[in-house]
């Protein structure tokens, strides 16, 4: 189960992007939002994932795909489903973003180029935003970087916002790690512990942690943020899952993060199709990729038996395994290989014979798996 920690703060880190402004500020109760009497509708609460194009560390990482989905559809699926928003807006500066967000069903704010700079601030970019909808009363800003968000997170955070009266809620995550004082190159001193006594260093089921921000997620109420805010007021945290605190900020963080988001991500309300043809690809997925030839110019290739004995598995399951290949392969080659399966060669256009494979069964393409070595310059 999630877990959901509260408590009022007087002091935390600044979210990503945000000058220090201080100490945050104790806020008086107004009417906006549903504060005051007389207000008949709800405040309206609008999810807003900032996607600049010019992103340094990865070009357009924002719509790079993870795990087969743009990274920016992630967040954006969670907060659909969630169905805690009025509405859900992307803001971006680019064309491609703004089409993969229409696609996935979020609006579009186009920000200008005054807040698209590398040196904009996230909070300069949400309060534009604001500028242009006055309908807006409080606002989520959710991290495009933070793939394994789930609705019930978002779910939860909005009830603090709306029924227990919070101004800002921000997302945090547990960890157990001892930290040091870092000492400056050339500086002749010795570290000293900030977190931990090293004569009576805990074990992990006998410390409970300490809690850090995870950047999934601020939400924050219009006057606060008004006041160049996103923390502060009457203030709490939420503490997410550790295995759904990913954070994608430079590449080396992709194939981890892809891993992570295959195991724990939101996959949308859709229940998967179970898989009823497997499609293999020959050259390299079935075989090493390599291809010998021997003195009286026959083909020879290696194969690993493991591979077969999946195939077996797969069959022996239900599910139809067929093979294909761009080359012109030799099937008596291939055939001894006794896998029993249905098999194309000599194919320029793959996707067209799945197509044929799958009408031919009634099949559609979420009862499909294609295995296909991609390879990268």
């Amino acid at each position: 189960m999630d877990s959901v920690e509260k408590g009022a703060a007087t002091s935390v880190s600044n979210p990503r992007g945000r000058p220090s402004r201080g100490r945050p500020p104790k806020l008086q109760r107004n009417s906006r939002g549903g504060q005051g009497r007389g207000v008949e509708k709800p405040p309206h609460l609008a999810a807003l994932i900032l996607a600049r194009g010019g992103s340094k560390g990865i070009p357009l990482k924002n719509i790079k795909h993870l795990a087969g989905v743009p990274l920016i559809g992630w967040v954006l699926r969670a907060a659909l489903d969630s169905g805690v928003f009025q509405s859900v807006w992307v803001s971006t500066d680019h064309d491609e973003i703004e089409n993969v967000a229409k696609q996935f069903g979020a609006q579009v704010h186009r920000r200008s180029s005054e807040v698209s700079k590398d040196s904009s601030t996230s909070l300069d970019a949400i309060i534009e935003f604001l500028n242009y909808h006055n309908e807006v009363d409080i606002i989520g800003n959710i991290q495009a970087t933070s793939p394994c968000l789930h609705p019930t997170d978002l779910q939860k955070v909005a009830e603090m916002i709306r029924e227990e009266g919070y101004d800002s809620v921000f997302s945090v995550v547990r960890r157990h790690q001892f930290r040091w004082g870092e000492i400056q190159k050339g500086v002749r001193e010795m570290t000293e512990p900030l977190n931990l006594n090293p004569a009576k260093r805990p074990r992990r089921q006998d410390w409970d942690g300490e809690l850090y921000e995870n950047g999934s997620f601020y939400f924050a109420k219009r006057h606060l943020i008004e006041m160049g805010y996103l923390q502060g007021g009457k203030m709490a945290y939420y503490e997410m899952r550790a295995e759904h605190s990913v954070d994608i900020d430079v590449d080396i963080d992709w194939p981890i993060a892809e891993q992570r988001v295959l195991r724990f991500g939101y996959f949308g309300k859709e229940k998967l199709k179970e898989i009823k043809l497997f499609v293999c690809n020959i050259d390299g997925c079935l075989t090493n990729g390599h291809i010998y030839v021997s003195g009286d110019q026959k083909e020879i290739i290696s194969y690993d038996v493991k591979d077969a004995i999946g195939i077996s598995l797969l069959k022996k399951s239900g599910i139809e395994v067929r093979l294909i290949s761009e080359r012109a392969c030799s099937k008596q080659t291939l055939s001894s290989l006794k896998l029993d399966c249905k098999m194309e060669v000599n194919v320029p256009d793959k996707l067209a014979v799945l197509d044929e494979w799958r009408k031919e069964m009634g099949l559609c393409w979420k009862e499909v798996a294609y295995l296909v070595l991609i390879c990268s310059a």
